[in-house]
């Protein structure tokens, strides 16, 4: 803090003859460097990147609802930015009748064209195919286990994992358990659940921790 104020009156000299004004200009800046927070590098610079970063990613999340959302804007993400997903996600809230799994279960070729046909959201074949299926199929896992929640956080014993980055570019693409989380999905017949697709959802949904240690949301989620 000594130095911050050293080097802030020194700054503010050269621009304030008035030492009350020196003095002002040094504690409104301070003020502002302590209450800056710091962030994950990956979302720095865009508005709609850090809110949510500050207010979604990394926190768990144990509603089927919710865990279908991203599950779904995940698949879609595969082989794109996630940044594009984000501004397109009121869109396909829109299309998707807000991620109900239980209507998307229903969508008929009619509905599937109407989606190939809308502009707002990644028109891919495959990936609205896949969202059908994957609906149907999110449905017999919640028959078989109770919850589709109580499956996904099986594979993390039911509790975050919380790791200890100290860059953001340290956090691997795939885990162990991202590989065996896929493999499983995939037998069970869900599609674009790759092991990289995975591991983003687990970071997504909380089951693990991958906010660098010194940004604020590591000890907050």
């Amino acid at each position: 803090m000594l130095i911050i104020f050293l080097n802030t009156t020194k700054l503010a000299s050269s621009y304030f003859k008035s030492d009350d004004n020196c003095h002002t200009f040094t504690l409104i800046f301070t003020k502002t460097m302590m209450t800056e927070k710091h962030r994950c590098g990956w979302c720095v610079g865009d508005a709609l990147y850090e809110a949510y970063h500050d207010q979604e990613w990394g926190v768990p999340v144990y509603d089927d609802a919710t865990i279908f959302e991203f599950l779904i804007l995940e698949t879609f993400q595969a082989g794109l930015s996630w940044i594009t997903i984000l501004r397109k996600r009121e869109n396909f809230r829109a299309a998707f009748d807000n991620f109900d799994y239980k209507k998307i279960a229903l969508y008929n070729q009619d509905k599937i064209d109407e989606l190939l046909q809308d502009a707002g959201i990644i028109r891919n074949k495959l990936k609205v195919n896949a969202t059908v299926t994957n609906a149907q199929l999110f449905m017999k896992i919640q028959e078989e286990f109770g919850s589709f929640s109580s499956y996904i956080w099986g594979f993390v014993d039911g509790k975050p994992i919380k790791n200890k980055l100290k860059n953001y570019k340290e956090a691997p693409p795939t885990t162990t358990i991202s590989d065996a989380l896929s493999k499983d999905l995939k037998k069970r017949g869900f599609k674009f659940v790759g092991s990289t697709v995975m591991y983003a959802h687990m970071q997504a949904t909380g089951m693990v921790n991958d906010h660098v240690i010194g940004c604020f949301r590591y000890e907050e989620v």
